[in-house]
Formats: C-alpha cells, sequence, structure tokens
C-alpha cells in the first residue's frame, strides 16, 4: 500500500506545541511518523504505554527532558484524550524546558468538557481530514462517492468490506468505550437515520421519531459526532434581506464512503439520485479541508430561502457553489444561484458537474469537477 503524500504540514511544531485532530484511519500516525522520524512517540492506545505512563506520569517528564537536552524535535502524544490529566505534565515541560509537543486526538469530548488544561493557548490546532483530490494520483470519482477517502480504505482491495469494520468496531464500539452513550442501541438507530438524512435539513423532531428517542437527545448524538470529528453542521449563509434565509442547519459526515456505509448505500452509479447527493457531499469535503488546510478564515455556509431556492455552498461572501451530478447543466440548474446573486455580488458564481468542458452560461462559470477542484487547490478561489 503506497503512502500519499499529504498536504498538511506540521514543521511548525519545531517552534510551537500542536494539538492535531481528526478521526481513526485518516492518517495522523503516518503522517507524524513521516515528518518527525526522530521525535520520541507514546501511543496511548497501547496498553502497556498507557499503564506505564498513567501509573507514573512524571515518567513522561523525566524521559521529555532527556530528550530535550539532546535534540529540539517535538514530542508525539498520540491520543491524549485517553489520559487527559498528563495534559498538566505537558503544560510544566512547555514553561520550564521550552519542550514542544504534537498531542493527537480523535476526540475533543472529554478535554472541552472534562476540564482538561488545553495548555492556555500555547498549541494550535490542525486538523487532519480523509485524503482529498490533491493527495490521489489515481483519483478515481465513482470509487471516491461510493467508499469515500479514508486513506486505507480508498486502496483497499475491498473497501466495502473494510468500511463496515471500521463503521460497526470504531463509530459504535469506541464512542461506547469512551462512555460518550449509556445506550449503543439508540445511538446506533441515530446513526443510520444521521446518515440517511446526510446533506440535508436537520429536523431534530423528525429524527427522534424514526429514531425512538428524544429530541433532546438527538440533538446530543449530533453534539458527540462533532466532538468525535465524526461530522459537522453546515450553518445558513444569512445576509439576504429580500429573500429571507431558512436558520436552519445541515449536517455532513466526515467521509462519504462512511456516511453511505451507515445508510447502507452501495453501488451508486452515476446519473442516479444517489450520486447526486453523494456528490454534493463529496464536494463539501473538499471544500472544507482546502479551508482548514489553507487556513482560510472564511466561513462555508449553504443558502436557502423560504420558496426553496438553494446554493450548496457558499465561502464567505466571495465564492457560490452548485453541485449538479449531471453531465448536461442548463438553465434550469441555474435558479438558485440567480436568485442569490441578485442581492449578493460574489465574485464566483459557480457550477460543479460532470461536463466534459468549462463553459459560461452568461455570469456563471460551469466546471467539471476535475477542473473545479484544481483551480480549488491551485488557490484559484483564494484571492477574493
Amino acid at each position: 500500500m503506497k503512502p500519499y503524500t499529504r498536504i498538511l504540514d506540521l514543521k511548525e511544531s519545531h517552534t510551537r506545541s500542536i494539538f492535531l485532530f481528526g478521526p481513526r484511519l485518516t492518517g495522523k500516525t503516518s503522517l507524524l511518523r513521516r515528518q518527525f522520524p526522530d521525535s520520541p512517540y507514546y501511543d496511548l492506545l497501547q496498553s502497556d504505554v498507557f499503564y506505564k505512563i498513567s501509573r507514573r506520569q512524571s515518567t513522561l517528564r523525566e524521559e521529555c527532558i532527556r530528550h530535550f537536552s539532546i535534540q529540539k524535535t517535538p514530542v508525539i502524544i498520540d491520543e491524549i484524550q485517553k489520559l487527559p490529566a498528563l495534559l498538566d505534565e505537558v503544560h510544566s515541560l512547555i514553561e520550564s524546558h521550552g519542550a514542544t509537543f504534537i498531542l493527537t486526538g480523535s476526540s475533543a469530548r472529554k478535554l472541552k468538557r472534562g476540564g482538561a488544561n488545553l495548555l492556555g493557548g500555547r498549541a494550535r490546532t490542525r486538523h487532519l481530514h480523509p485524503c482529498v483530490f490533491q493527495e490521489i494520483s489515481d483519483f478515481d470519482l465513482v470509487r471516491a462517492v461510493n467508499f469515500g477517502t479514508l486513506p486505507s480504505i480508498y486502496q483497499s482491495d475491498d473497501p466495502q468490506e473494510d468500511l463496515i469494520a471500521y463503521c460497526g468496531n470504531y463509530l459504535q464500539e469506541e464512542i461506547q468505550a469512551e462512555g460518550l452513550v449509556r445506550k449503543m442501541d439508540g445511538f446506533s438507530r441515530f446513526l443510520q437515520v444521521a446518515a440517511l438524512c446526510n446533506t440535508e435539513l436537520i429536523n431534530y423532531d423528525s429524527l427522534a421519531s424514526d429514531t425512538g428517542v428524544a429530541s433532546k437527545t438527538v440533538q446530543g448524538y449530533f453534539g458527540i459526532l462533532e466532538d468525535t470529528f465524526i461530522g459537522t453542521t453546515l450553518k445558513p449563509y444569512r445576509k439576504t434581506i429580500h429573500r429571507k434565509a431558512i436558520g436552519t442547519a445541515k449536517f455532513y459526515f466526515f467521509d462519504v464512503g462512511v456516511s453511505n456505509c451507515l445508510a447502507e448505500r452501495w453501488q451508486i452509479s452515476p446519473k442516479s439520485e444517489l450520486f447526486g447527493k453523494s456528490f454534493e457531499h463529496f464536494i463539501f469535503t473538499e471544500l472544507r479541508s482546502y479551508l482548514d488546510y489553507k487556513r482560510d478564515r472564511r466561513p462555508l455556509c449553504f443558502w436557502r430561502d423560504h420558496h426553496g431556492n438553494e446554493v450548496d455552498f457558499i465561502i464567505g461572501d466571495d465564492v457560490a457553489i452548485e453541485v449538479k451530478g449531471t453531465d448536461m447543466v442548463s438553465e434550469k440548474h441555474l435558479k438558485g444561484l440567480k436568485k442569490f446573486t441578485e442581492e449578493i455580488d460574489c465574485k464566483h458564481k459557480v457550477v460543479v458537474s460532470c461536463d466534459d468542458r468549462p463553459r459560461t452560461i452568461g455570469a456563471i462559470e460551469v466546471m467539471p469537477w476535475r477542473y473545479f477542484l484544481e483551480k480549488l487547490w491551485g488557490g484559484g478561489f483564494a484571492d477574493c
């Protein structure tokens, strides 16, 4: 299995400590071992390492002081949420010895809600996402739309089987092991229902009815998915005045394949309705990863008015993007963009599609998905 060259570069950790967050299998360990081959590595998922450090936390201090007296590479502690109290030792070493650390985690829930020491601004936060178009030399859209882009699963000879194992072992058992859910049967039902509603407006009451739990519990479940980086809410753009926008958010899972697996959707073919939905989800993951990796602070939103006119994605006030799975964009696909840009004069008005060639319809650019992604990662939408 060939390694991917990832876009995220953590070399800044020579001068500043970093929290590196992301779900399991996004490749955090591989990335760190390639970028910092000489760094001490503490994997708290390994029972012997966890036992050694938890039994006597000063061991970390003693070993780190020796390391920093010899070389200045950062110390890596994997899955820090397993032992949040260790952050007090980390904080002390940063203050007393100018030490630098990379602290990885697949869940921030215990850190954010358990009163953990978050180092008082002494560590920057970075996120690692599944692979993106720019990192995969032999990129296959149909494969990505079906199975997602988690590194090991995208290259797997049986991605469906591996996704089933991932969703069963990690998304459910690991969350239960973290003590985040009391009743796993209700949470398991919620995961499937949430996946079926992926990319759509969140309706807590409807989801509660379909899941068989209280609406408040459903809201808590969504919080768990966000804290464990399994999904994120996409907020509505609400700056239009004449065309009043809705205030309900959407939800997207972090990976297309994970969402498809939970919803038991397989063999999604081009031109089908499910392809259009998964294609939109894929473009969302690219946009979110791009903004994160490039540290572009413009918000990513969507827009829908009370008449149902919609634009899939808005970046800041500069870029409006509609995603269509068709290979022949026509006037009927432009309604939402036209209504939106009657009030907001975006620099870029784009339809991303499966068309063969780029073209323009009035002020709207129709871009084949590959052309769009090359322009996105090449900085074509960054200088607005």
